[in-house]
């Protein structure tokens, strides 16, 4: 009885929320959900870092930096100098939520604003 007692609790154990971003290239898309337009976007992880593209000229823009993960959240901080020629909240900066399903890595941002909306990314390891 015992040895089924231990193997149930073992087998009930439940995942810890934290996730790693395993390094590599992740190719996919962005969208801000109040904007119709949807970007192909390139990330590449390191074991700390991120530099990354996108199709469109600031829609996002990802540059290059250093991220951390915690729980379910990735904080990326961007190393780039950037003008003040559009809007900043496009910068691939600050704590998204994340998921992490196989190989497919989803990044949602939140603004709770005036207007509620979010900047997603729905990117798939090479």
């Amino acid at each position: 009885m015992t040895i089924v007692l231990v193997l149930f609790m073992v087998s009930c154990k439940k995942d810890h929320p934290y996730r790693n971003i395993p390094a590599g290239t992740y190719k996919g898309t962005f969208q801000r959900s109040l904007i119709n337009q949807v970007s192909n976007v390139t990330l590449e992880f390191s074991s700390d870092g991120f530099e990354g593209q996108s199709q469109y000229l600031h829609y996002p823009d990802i540059c290059h930096g250093k991220f951390s993960t915690s729980q379910d959240t990735v904080l990326f901080e961007n190393a780039c100098v950037y003008t003040a020629d559009f809007d900043w909240s496009y910068i691939l900066s600050g704590k998204f939520k994340i998921s992490l399903v196989g190989d497919s890595l989803i990044m949602k941002k939140e603004y709770n604003g005036v207007v509620y909306y979010y900047d997603i990314y729905k990117l798939k390891k090479q």
